[in-house]
């Protein structure tokens, strides 16, 4: 997000305001510490339950985030099972 568009209040949609969010947090875990569970990952749980929520009804055990790390692979794995709507 530019400080400009920031400053005026410019709208965005939900999901690139997220993208942006998860390219930051994953940029600030990748230069600071190596920890097993990065702590975000709750934080991280508990917004995507807020944000889901506000449009379906759903299971907060529903939602799942994962974070694994192989060699110099990082892969941020998200686990959302929708109820079934029929």
């Amino acid at each position: 997000m530019s400080f400009l568009s920031f400053l005026l209040g410019e709208n965005k949609k939900t999901a690139s305001v997220a993208k942006e969010r998860l390219q930051i947090i994953l940029a600030h875990e990748r230069s600071g510490r190596n920890a097993a569970e990065p702590d975000y990952l709750q934080d991280l749980q508990r917004d995507l339950i807020a944000v889901i929520s506000k449009y379906i009804k759903i299971d907060p055990r529903d939602i799942k985030v994962n974070l694994e790390r192989q060699d110099n692979l990082e892969v941020l794995e998200v686990k959302i099972e929708l109820p079934d709507v029929r």
